[in-house]
């Protein structure tokens, strides 16, 4: 196993880097303010290619693998300080885009990524509900066979970038009788009668990428916006899920990359007792903790994204780096705070914002508890 870089990785790397420092940090505070990202930066995230990052080129896309998404997206993530948008564009990519890619037909192959791929068109994953979260395929959504077609109705909540979104890949039960195995996916247009989105829920992190609830109301949709067949939701869906626990979570790696870059210059200029706070040896366990958690879960993440490319479906490898990472993120955020003092409380400073856009890593893509119980499933226990 061997995640030195490619030459083609490292240049990959490097311009995500540059790329998000020079073209999407300009108008950061005004998007914090109003509390959304504009189509104009998604527009810059389509045009560098994190869009379709994994997307076949034959689609628009850059046809990177697993590996080499999470690269792009976790350099892309240390340029860009606004994580809300980094968020909701990976959401975009892996769990709206990446089921088309895999489950789609071809004529909607070909009609639809183009546009998802470019930024012209923005899409959206909608399967949890107020008793669906956790107990994910608990789904009340029903789409019920009426002629050559469906009709849907239910309410999904919290759904990533609902306010803005054009596309809405949304899971349904097709077959109440058959649980979760009676589960079906569709790719509804915003326009469709009987669609409605509520109105933006107030995010205390992540607090660019917009989310809101989504209705149907006898929502009708043809036979060809289902994705595969009838009863192919969950397969669908857990399939989103690896690209989504693995490439996803590389944002929160390199956010934390430009988190200790930033404590590390901090610790050093701050003088307490006549000498740097890098000087006093709990500041420098601290800071080496923060190093330590980010190269094991980076580890972690790689290998379960190498194990994704081998064509291998490992749900302990995924989970275990999912919880790597999420835990570290989090824990690195206290750490932050810590060491800042009195200014890392202090809104206006920014750092107690990478806590707080942490916290939902640990909720959303299934809970920590949620992982572990995973992880001790496939220990045998």
């Amino acid at each position: 196993m061997d995640f030195d870089r490619t030459g083609d990785q490292r240049l990959l790397a490097e311009n995500a880097l540059e790329f998000a420092r020079t073209r999407l940090n300009g108008s950061f505070p005004q998007r914090l303010a109003e509390r959304r990202f504009g189509r104009e930066e998604w527009g810059l995230c389509g045009e560098f290619g994190l869009l379709g990052a994994s997307v076949p080129q034959e689609y628009g896309g850059l046809g990177l693998d697993a590996l080499s998404t999470a690269l792009a997206v976790e350099q892309f993530a240390r340029g860009c300080r606004d994580t809300g948008l980094v968020f909701s564009a990976c959401a975009h990519l892996l769990a709206c885009v990446m089921p088309l890619v895999e489950h789609a037909d071809e004529d909607t192959r070909r009609r639809v990524l183009p546009g998802l791929v470019e930024g012209r068109t923005i899409g959206a994953n909608a399967i949890t509900e107020a008793e669906a979260g956790s107990d994910v395929y608990a789904l009340s959504t029903t789409a019920i066979r009426d002629g050559q077609g469906y009709v849907l109705s239910g309410v999904k909540t919290f759904v990533t970038n609902a306010p803005v979104a054009d596309l809405f890949l949304v899971y349904a039960k097709t077959d109440p009788a058959d649980g979760y195995l009676g589960i079906s996916a569709f790719l509804v247009d915003r326009e469709t009668p009987g669609l409605s989105v509520g109105e933006p829920l107030i995010n205390g992190g992540l607090v660019t990428s917009p989310v809101a609830s989504v209705q149907f109301n006898d929502c009708r949709v043809a036979e060809s916006a289902r994705l595969g067949a009838e009863g192919d939701g969950r397969l669908i869906f857990n399939a989103s899920m690896r690209w989504e626990r693995t490439c996803l979570f590389a944002a929160y790696l390199g956010v934390m990359d430009r988190q200790l870059e930033e404590v590390i210059h901090h610790v050093r200029e701050r003088r307490q007792f006549r000498k740097p706070l890098a000087r006093q040896q709990s500041v420098a366990h601290r800071v080496a903790d923060m190093k330590m958690r980010l190269e094991g879960a980076r580890l972690l993440l790689y290998r379960s994204c190498w194990i994704l490319d081998k064509g291998f479906h490992s749900d302990l490898d995924v989970s275990l780096a999912k919880l790597a990472v999420s835990e570290a993120a989090i824990q690195s955020g206290l750490d932050a705070i810590h060491l800042h003092g009195a200014m890392g409380v202090i809104e206006d400073s920014g750092v107690d914002r990478l806590l707080r856009d942490a916290i939902p890593s640990a909720i959303f893509s299934a809970t920590s508890e949620i992982h572990r119980d995973l992880i001790a499933r496939r220990l045998g226990l």
